[in-house]
């Protein structure tokens, strides 16, 4: 990198979300990336997105979400780089980044507001008196529910434990600081509750390509659950979780996916032994994608990413 260490984009990282715990990994992997360019001492465009490729290369080397980050840092470099035209016959560097500044703030701004569009796309769908499941801790369902609170609709939200890190308590507990009525049940107890939902809302990691989620451990199974009983599951995701790939099944699913950075340095050869912490939810157990650029049906995601990448 020309002047700017690459390690310097992982400590940006981890700064920018210890600073703000409720700021979403892909937004946080932006605003590294938009710093990066900032420093950057590059004179040509392709030594600028050198150094952008190789800070993207060091901060997946975090125990953060993988998939969050790798979407939202290709959609960023895909957006600031759709620049006009008089510059590619007429190439003028300093033009060409000031450009890249200018749409880097932009794609920041609309990506900073996605969790309030998602929260009044979602309004219509959490009524009154319904019982609303969730699985692990998602930061978008909790602003989406808190949102239908405060607007007057009354409900109860059954939250899993979600193990192994024990989430779910920690969605529980900020449902309930904003006196969201909500129960904490056992992984093992989804299938005995079913029958009294009425409604399944996930977070995600990733959507991919298919309309089909990553997200954590247990929601396959969830959503598994729902479709045999009859109940309607939502996903609300912002649209830099949008991620190019059309796994199958489970194992097409890449291990940075389903393991931490940490987990895949020092076990990568006893990853069998390893409880894998995402699974893939295939579109057929999915209802509706609630997203900031709208609702969709899991069929228009692969549109809606030929959209974003063209």
């Amino acid at each position: 990198m020309s002047g700017i260490n690459p390690k310097e984009a992982q400590v940006l990282f981890k700064e920018t979300l210890e600073k703000d715990k409720d700021k979403s990994t892909g937004l946080a992997a932006i605003e590294t990336l938009y710093e990066i360019l900032n420093r950057s001492k590059s004179t040509t465009v392709q030594g600028m997105t050198a150094d952008l490729k190789a800070a993207v290369d060091e901060i997946v080397k975090t125990d953060y979400s993988s998939a969050s980050i790798q979407s939202a840092s290709e959609l960023f470099l895909r957006f600031i780089s759709l620049i006009q035209k008089e510059n590619e016959v007429n190439p003028d560097f300093t033009k060409i980044r000031n450009e890249y500044l200018t749409r880097g703030k932009i794609f920041i701004k609309r990506i900073s507001s996605s969790r309030d569009v998602i929260a009044e796309w979602a309004l219509p769908l959490i009524r009154n008196h319904l019982n609303i499941l969730t699985h692990s801790y998602s930061k978008v369902v909790l602003q989406a529910m808190v949102a239908a609170k405060n607007r007057g609709s009354t409900f109860h939200v059954f939250v899993t434990e979600s193990q192994p890190d024990a989430s779910g308590r920690k969605m529980c507990e900020a449902l309930r600081s904003h006196g969201i009525q909500s129960t904490l049940i056992l992984d093992s107890a989804v299938a005995y509750l079913m029958s009294r939902i009425n409604l399944v809302v996930f977070g995600a990691e990733g959507v991919m390509e298919t309309g089909g989620i990553i997200n954590k451990i247990g929601t396959y199974g969830i959503a598994l659950c729902a479709k045999a009983m009859g109940k309607c599951v939502y996903v609300m995701a912002e649209s830099i979780k949008f991620v190019r790939g059309y796994p199958l099944n489970q194992s097409d699913i890449p291990d940075q996916y389903k393991y931490r950075f940490s987990t895949l340095i020092n076990q990568k050869d006893k990853l069998n032994d390893e409880h894998p912490l995402a699974d893939y939810t295939p579109p057929q157990y999915i209802n509706l994608l609630i997203t900031d650029l709208g609702v969709f049906t899991p069929a228009a995601v692969g549109d809606e990413l030929i959209k974003l990448y063209t």
